[in-house]
């Protein structure tokens, strides 16, 4: 059985390669992270197992994929590349990588949250083209921190929060328990969180989640922040919501097109702070999720 990681950056690439054992099924490693979907078929060449840190794979090139059956997909975010059902009535199964960056992506989630109620990235900017931008800011100690989903990451953000003074609430799908927090309906976190931030995976259930109506019922001068998809919340009624000051600050890692467009109405905003899905990004999240793709791999060879 053979894979190929298609997309790998020189990072990733490197991890992989040195976490390569004795025994592995062999995998090549395709060191140009910018491929096109339809480049795959040339790319796997009948492999049977394809690793995906990216690119899109649409039902249809998967079809002409021969031999496929396996997607290791590095992530959990599948479905803003792919349709798993589709590719299901394939026999392609995809696999999911959980749990590899939780601590990464709330260290990134707290501090946008911290640049948001402080507007560090706008002082950073104003300050670079000669202005003195002085204003005041969002003392968060003893402020609602409003968790809207409430997995392995969220859990690290309500530790962190709690650490530092805030008072944290959470809301979720099911039942769910955790020291310190407080588990309550949409409606109650929404209407008393100073800061509400996203938590939850991307499928249809969530998608389009947070609407102008639920953006409307968030206590005014709230900060957002989104480290999670950019699908579950209406843009529009966001961007609206900001400029009229609704929402103060949005902290934004997540975004429906991405790379975002230099002229994407949300670079224009000066009350929001931009990441590029950067959250997950650190070497020790890289370690955990090339890990884990490797124990797929080994798994899917055994089977």
């Amino acid at each position: 059985m053979r894979g190929v990681f298609v997309d790998a950056n020189g990072s990733l690439a490197d991890i992989f390669e040195r976490q390569n054992k004795a025994g592995d099924p062999p995998v090549r490693v395709n060191r140009d992270a910018d491929i096109k979907a339809e480049q795959m078929p040339g790319l796997l060449d009948g492999a049977e197992i394809v690793i995906i840190d990216h690119t899109p794979l649409p039902t249809d090139v998967a079809r002409r994929c021969t031999g496929l059956k396996h997607v290791v997909f590095l992530g959990t975010g599948a479905r803003s590349y792919m349709n798993p059902e589709e590719l299901g009535e394939l026999g392609i199964e995809v696999h999911l990588i959980k749990g590899y960056g939780d601590t990464a992506v709330a260290e990134c989630t707290i501090a946008l949250m911290w640049a948001a109620a402080r507007g560090i990235a706008q002082m950073d900017r104003e300050m670079r083209a000669g202005n003195w931008l002085r204003e005041d800011g969002m003392q968060l100690t003893g402020k609602t921190l409003g968790l809207i989903g409430f997995g392995g990451i969220a859990a690290e953000v309500a530790r962190i929060a709690l650490g530092s003074g805030m008072k944290v609430m959470a809301w979720n799908r099911s039942p769910k328990n955790f020291a310190g927090v407080e588990f309550v309906a949409l409606e109650k976190l929404l209407a008393e969180s100073d800061v509400v931030s996203l938590h939850l995976l991307l499928n249809d259930e969530t998608r389009g989640l947070v609407t102008a109506k639920h953006i409307a019922a968030m206590k005014p001068g709230v900060i957002l922040v989104n480290t999670a998809r950019a699908a579950m919340v209406d843009e529009a009624a966001m961007i609206a919501a900001l400029k009229s000051g609704h929402i103060r600050h949005a902290g934004l890692d997540v975004f429906n097109t991405e790379p975002l467009p230099a002229d994407h109405p949300l670079t224009k905003l000066p009350n929001v702070t931009l990441s590029a899905h950067s959250a997950f990004r650190t070497p020790e999240a890289s370690e955990n999720l090339i890990a884990a793709a490797w124990q797929h791999c080994r798994r899917i060879a055994k089977a």
